[in-house]
C-alpha cells in the first residue's frame, strides 16, 4: 500500500510551461490514494486551465483569495494539508515565497502553512544558475522546506542543461520518502548541544569561538521533522526555530550547559553533541572591567567541563551518542581517539581545510566516522542536507539494533 494514501496534497501550480507535467502528477496522486486540492497562479491559468485540474482532481481549483465574492480561506488551507507542493515552482514565485510576498493565492497559503512544505523548481538554465535564485534555495531550505531536485535536459528556451521540473513519478518517488522520513523518529526523544560557550574573563570579555550553532539548529529540526521530541541546549546564538517538537534551553558557559544537558540526558534516546564548548575558562572572573594599563595582562585559566565525555560515561545500553570533531590536522587518528573515549557510537568529523566547512557556513562538509573501520566521505552541502545524512545514519542504527 502506497504511503501517500489519504494524505491530503495541496498542489500549487505557478506559470510555467512545466504546467502540462502537474496534470500527470495530479492523476498519479490520486492513483496513489491521496486526496489533492489544487492552487493556482493566474499566469499558471494561462498555461493549463483550471477545469483539467477540477476534472482529475475531483475538486474545485482556486485561482484566487477572493473567487467571485467568494473569500477563499487560505489559513484553513494550510490547516488542511498534510503537505504543501509546489510543482512547478518558477523563478519568481521562488523568490516570493523567499522574501514573504503574499500577492495570490500560492503564496498566501505558503505563508499561512503549518504543514512540510515541498517545492519543484522549474526554470531555465541560466535563471537556475544565477546566485540570486541559489539563495532563495537557500533561504526556503532554512525555512524547513524541502527541495525536490531539477532534472537536466532540453529545456523551453531551446538550450539544454539543469533547470527543468523534475517528472512527475520522480516526484511521487520524492513525497514517499519524505512521508516515510516523518516517522523515522517517532516517540525518540533527542538531546542536542550546539553553539559556542562564552566563558567570562570580566563582565565585558569572555574566551569564546566562532561557532554559530547552525549546524546544531539544522540537526534539530532535521529530528523534529522526523517525528523526534527534541531539547536543543544552545549556547549564546541569535538562531531560533519555529519548528513544533523543538524545546530550546539557551545558556552561557560551559557549566551552565553542562548542567542543561545532564538534567535531559538520562530521559533521551539520543544524544547528539554538536556544540563548540570552550576547551579552558578563567580560574576568576572579574567582577568589575578590566582596565587596559601598558603592562602585558596574563590569564590563568582552568580546563572547562567536557560534557560528552561527562554524560558517556553514563549511557545506558540502548542510548545512542553522535559526536562532532573539528581538526586541522590528523583529523582521522582525533576523530577515532574521541568515538573511544567519549563512548561515541559514530563521530562527525569536520576539518577547517575544506572550503566552505566548519564554523559560520551554510555549508557543511564531513565525514562519518563509525566504530572499527567505517568511514562515509560526503560531498560538501547544505548544513540542513548534511544533518539529513547524520540522522539517517542514525535511523539505520536504530534499525540494526
Amino acid at each position: 500500500m502506497s504511503n501517500l494514501k489519504d494524505k491530503k496534497i495541496l498542489l500549487a501550480v505557478t506559470g510555467s510551461i512545466a504546467a502540462y507535467k502537474s496534470l500527470l502528477l495530479t492523476r498519479l496522486l490520486i492513483k496513489q490514494g491521496a486526496e489533492v486540492q489544487v492552487l493556482m497562479t493566474p499566469t499558471a491559468t494561462k498555461f493549463v486551465s483550471a477545469l483539467s485540474f477540477s476534472t482529475l482532481s475531483k475538486n474545485s481549483v482556486h485561482t484566487s483569495v477572493v473567487d467571485g465574492g467568494s473569500w477563499n480561506n487560505h489559513v484553513d488551507m494550510g490547516l488542511w494539508a498534510d503537505v504543501l507542493l509546489v510543482a512547478p515552482c518558477t523563478a519568481t514565485s521562488l523568490a516570493k515565497m523567499a522574501h514573504g510576498i503574499a500577492d495570490n493565492i500560492v503564496t498566501a497559503v505558503y505563508l499561512s502553512a503549518k504543514c512540510q512544505v515541498m517545492v519543484a523548481p522549474a526554470m531555465d538554465r541560466d535563471m537556475w544558475l544565477h546566485p540570486s535564485t541559489k539563495n532563495n534555495l537557500a533561504t526556503l531550505k532554512s525555512y524547513g522546506n524541502a527541495i525536490i531536485p531539477v532534472g537536466s535536459g532540453e529545456l523551453a528556451s531551446g538550450l539544454h542543461g539543469e533547470g527543468r521540473m523534475a517528472e512527475p513519478e520522480n516526484i511521487i518517488t520524492f513525497l514517499e520518502a519524505e512521508f516515510k522520513k516523518k516517522t523515522d523518529l517517532t516517540n525518540k526523544t533527542v538531546l542536542i548541544t550546539a553553539g559556542p560557550t562564552y566563558e567570562a574573563i570580566d563582565p565585558i570579555r569572555f574566551i569564546g569561538n566562532h561557532s554559530s550553532g547552525k549546524m546544531g539548529m539544522a540537526l534539530a529540526e532535521e529530528c523534529a521533522a522526523r517525528g523526534a521530541q527534541v531539547a536543543l541546549v544552545l549556547g549564546p546564538s541569535n538562531l531560533n526555530t519555529h519548528q513544533p517538537g523543538i524545546q530550546i534551553h539557551r545558556v552561557t558557559s560551559a557549566a551552565e550547559m553542562l548542567e542543561m544537558a545532564e538534567s535531559k540526558y538520562a530521559k533521551t534516546d539520543v544524544a547528539i553533541f554538536a556544540a563548540a564548548v570552550a576547551d579552558y575558562r578563567p580560574k576568576t572572573a572579574a567582577t568589575d572591567k578590566i582596565k587596559k594599563n601598558d603592562s602585558e595582562m596574563a590569564l590563568s585559566l582552568e580546563k572547562t567541563e567536557d560534557i560528552a565525555k561527562t554524560l558517556g560515561k553514563k549511557k545506558r545500553e540502548n542510548q545512542v551518542n553522535i559526536g562532532f570533531a573539528l581538526e586541522t590536522n590528523n583529523e582521522l587518528e582525533y576523530a577515532k581517539g574521541k568515538l573511544q573515549k567519549k563512548n561515541f557510537d559514530f563521530i562527525v568529523l569536520n576539518s577547517l581545510k575544506d572550503k566552505g566547512a566548519g564554523f559560520k557556513h551554510d555549508t557543511n562538509k564531513v565525514k562519518i566516522v563509525g566504530i572499527g573501520d567505517e568511514v562515509l566521505e560526503y560531498a560538501l552541502k547544505s548544513k540542513r542536507d548534511v544533518a539529513g545524512d547524520i540522522i539517517d545514519n542514525l535511523v539505520s542504527l536504530f534499525k540494526v539494533n
